[in-house]
């Protein structure tokens, strides 16, 4: 994997500046994805779910009305801009007051041992550094109970890139503070981090390969 260079500072900063444009950014081209992963994550009835990088909320909507009113959905999100959004959303959508949200590291989740049944990330992991993807990964195995699984949507590498994906590194590694994330070979990295990958689709977005894994 390449690396992140982009401080924790610089990035909550970013986020907040293009918190209020970023669904017309990126918001269209993601949504099939992020739908993608929540099926994956299947989450239920009773359920409590945490989503680490919320952003402006599309998949809290959809969790809150996922675990229903004797479930609860936490967010975890480094930008308060995006919480703003992501309130808003909530409001529209006559979920206000169903969700916890939170501004916090997903390297530190406030919450207890074994707390939740799920954790979904939807283009998150890729913008933590290598050391950090770990502690994050850590962060969610703490959290997550005995049966607990997680669901990630990654921007991927498969072996050693396809051209687009290196192209979209050298990018990356130039201008980190506009090109924040990186493709990571997402199978691997969980596994090393202690999960079983029970089933991964493989998607791709602009040419760039986009992996779905559900592990526990």
């Amino acid at each position: 994997m390449t690396r992140v260079r982009r401080s924790t500072e610089e990035a909550r900063a970013a986020y907040d500046r293009m918190s209020a444009w970023y669904d017309l950014l990126a918001g269209a081209s993601e949504a099939a994805y992020v739908e993608a992963g929540l099926r994956q994550l299947d989450a239920g009835e009773g359920e409590r779910v945490v989503e680490i990088g919320f952003g402006t909320g599309h998949a809290l909507v959809s969790l809150t009305q996922a675990v229903g009113r004797s479930g609860q959905v936490y967010g975890v999100d480094l930008s308060e801009g995006m919480a703003r959004q992501a309130r808003r959303r909530l409001e529209r959508a006559g979920r206000q007051g169903e969700a916890v949200l939170v501004l916090g590291d997903g390297a530190r989740l406030p919450l207890a041992n074994g707390a939740t049944d799920g954790v979904f990330m939807s283009f998150t992991l890729e913008l933590f550094d290598t050391p950090r993807l770990y502690r994050v990964l850590g962060e969610c195995r703490r959290v997550l109970g005995e049966t607990g699984r997680l669901c990630v949507v990654s921007l991927a590498k498969r072996g050693r890139g396809s051209l687009s994906v290196r192209l979209y590194e050298w990018v990356h590694n130039r201008v980190p503070r506009y090109v924040d994330c990186r493709p990571i070979p997402v199978e691997k990295v969980l596994r090393q981090a202690g999960f079983e990958v029970l089933d991964v689709e493989r998607r791709s977005m602009w040419t760039l390969p986009v992996d779905i894994v559900l592990a526990r």
